[in-house]
């Protein structure tokens, strides 16, 4: 089962870490260490970075901002930090972060440290030898709703994460700000863009429940129990969670879970095996979730059209940094296909109103 384990690989060129600044820090905070630093990445994010610090007998996670980004507010590594240091206490699948450090002079960027949570993490399809029988994909799929209505039953204010976000206006301020960094990072002309910012606007539901949210709650940003991967032990990349509409959170995990009768464009988008046999269809998932919390979810469609409006936009963001020639990452070369992709899809559900 351990070859199952989510595992680093060696550091993208352009994203080493200094480690001749880096140890010297580290030795001071773990004086007892003796043993060497070594440094690895977890290759399969596209905004903040994560690595995987070996520090003598200790795991380290380290969590930074991406090299070369302007967008000081999506990469926030202090508000990371709070957040999870108030969160670990009452809700188990967030990890334990140790320390913040805001000195640009060790990794030119503040960054945070945090203990490792081993598991399996399912990406497009699960690894090669997991059993993923449909009874299995069924019960992962109630765990995913379970633990996301988990996240929004918590008392925010109690943890004291109160003035975390500001929930009235929460809906028109996203609306409002998503189509502003569209602009702000536009390289390409996307007729889709018009259509859809106008609908929004027109579209924008009363105000609806307040909750603390995750903004990017999907497969790939959750840990699995490697000896019951219907349980869930972590989730990762807080850097979006704030203090908002939790159908906004929903509309989110739908603008990522592929059905099985979706069209071929969009199946090329999968995260996660959302597909397989035994998976929630996304009208199910919102159904379940309906049960598990008593929400109203009949305003779910204009949450999927800006959830897939979102996803494009921060696409968008992260092909500009590589259109100014910020980053050299060849993953990025072909992202205004899925952005048009995902536009299109936006376009489509706010037209039909459809999940």
């Amino acid at each position: 089962m351990a070859d199952l384990l989510d595992h680093p690989t060696k550091v993208r060129p352009e994203e080493e870490l200094d480690l001749s600044k880096l140890e010297p820090f580290l030795r001071g905070h773990f004086p007892d260490e003796l043993g060497p630093l070594t440094l690895q990445q977890f290759p399969s994010g596209h905004s903040n970075l994560t690595f995987l610090l070996q520090f003598g007998s200790k795991e380290l996670v380290l969590r930074r901002p991406p090299f070369g980004s302007k967008v000081k507010t999506a990469h926030d590594m202090g508000r990371e930090f709070r957040v999870l240091s108030r969160l670990h206490s009452v809700y188990d699948p967030a990890p334990a972060v140790l320390f913040y450090c805001e000195d640009d002079s060790i990794l030119g960027a503040p960054f945070y440290l945090m203990e490792r949570i081993r598991g399996i993490i399912l990406r497009r399809d699960p690894p090669p030898g997991l059993y993923f029988p449909p009874e299995k994909a069924r019960r992962l799929s109630e765990s995913f709703v379970e633990n996301l209505a988990l996240l929004h039953s918590l008392d925010y204010a109690a943890i004291g994460l109160a003035d975390l976000g500001k929930p009235q206006g929460y809906v028109e301020r996203q609306v409002r700000g998503w189509i502003e960094r569209y602009h702000g990072s536009k390289t390409h002309v996307y007729p889709e863009v018009e259509k859809i910012s106008e609908w929004m606007q027109r579209h924008i539901p009363s105000a609806g429940g307040v909750s603390l949210i995750h903004n990017d709650y999907k497969y790939d940003n959750v840990v699995l129990d490697q000896g019951d991967i219907t349980k869930i032990i972590g989730v990762l990349d807080w850097e979006m969670c704030t203090i908002g509409d939790p159908l906004a959170d929903l509309g989110t995990t739908l603008a990522y879970w592929i059905d099985a009768a979706d069209p071929a464009e969009l199946q090329e988008q999968r995260s996660g095996p959302t597909t397989y046999l035994g998976s929630f269809t996304r009208k199910e998932l919102v159904e379940y979730y309906a049960q598990r919390t008593g929400r109203d979810v009949s305003q779910v469609p204009f949450f999927l059209t800006l959830a897939l409006f979102k996803l494009a936009v921060i696409v968008q963001q992260i092909y500009f940094r590589y259109d100014q020639g910020l980053t050299k990452d060849e993953r990025f070369a072909s992202m205004p296909q899925r952005i048009q992709i995902l536009l299109r899809a936006a376009l489509h559900s706010a037209q039909t109103g459809k999940i």
